[in-house]
């Protein structure tokens, strides 16, 4: 008999929250307040704060000679966003796709004054200010705003390896007797070093200039700047 009425108390009690809650429930699912609860709130909020690019830090300074034989350094790209990089004109291997897909990067943001290109020898024994300049004519080149840098091979490895961490170096074991990385970096208008985050939520620091996606994820990722 004492369980039948604890049975009965524990009914009552159910009744009694079903009447009180489920009309509120259900008003709640009319009106939409259901996904708008806070905790997703909160998820949303955080999943558009980690697709900001992020920080890896400050681009070195350089002082270099470009294609038409005038210095241009650093400050010269002040209040700009530009991608970099690191090639040579005899360069047999992936150079000429870089090339290529920094085409593609010009074509998009032609015209735009702030943006811009440097991509720098490493081989500036043979890359004089004449021949870069031939060789931007060769590639069709029409960016004011893309410079081609030359000067002294030891401070130009040490830009590339200790200033920016882009691996080149001196091979005469490989075709070309250079090798170097195939990656783009991307610098902020303050003078940052930028990148996006991979799937796991690590930076990625630099963009594959050998990959359709890496160049599609650099367009993206200037616009984004230039809106900042």
């Amino acid at each position: 008999m004492f369980k039948n009425k604890s049975y009965i108390g524990i009914s009552f009690i159910i009744l009694v929250f079903g009447i009180y809650a489920i009309p509120k429930i259900i008003s709640r699912i009319q009106n939409g307040e259901v996904v708008k609860a806070d905790r997703l709130d909160k998820v949303v909020t955080a999943s558009v704060k980690e697709e900001k690019l992020v920080v890896i830090g400050v681009a070195p300074k350089f002082e270099l000679v470009n294609q038409n034989n005038q210095t241009i350094t650093n400050n010269d790209y002040k209040d700009m966003v530009y991608v970099l990089e690191f090639f040579f004109t005899t360069c047999p291997s992936i150079c000429p796709k870089m090339n290529q897909s920094m085409l593609l990067v010009e074509k998009k943001f032609f015209g735009n004054p702030n943006f811009g290109i440097v991509s720098i020898t490493i081989d500036p024994k043979k890359d004089t200010s004449e021949v870069l300049k031939e060789h931007a004519a060769l590639l069709g080149v029409r960016s004011a705003n893309w410079n081609f840098l030359t000067g002294d091979r030891n401070a130009i490895l040490d830009l590339a390896n200790k200033g920016f961490n882009l691996y080149a170096a001196a091979n005469a074991k490989v075709a070309g007797g250079f090798e170097h990385s195939g990656l783009f970096a991307l610098i902020d208008k303050q003078g940052n070093i930028r990148c996006r985050k991979d799937a796991f939520g690590n930076p990625i620091l630099y963009y594959d200039g050998l990959d359709k996606k890496g160049v599609r994820d650099l367009q993206q990722d200037i616009s984004l700047l230039l809106e900042e």
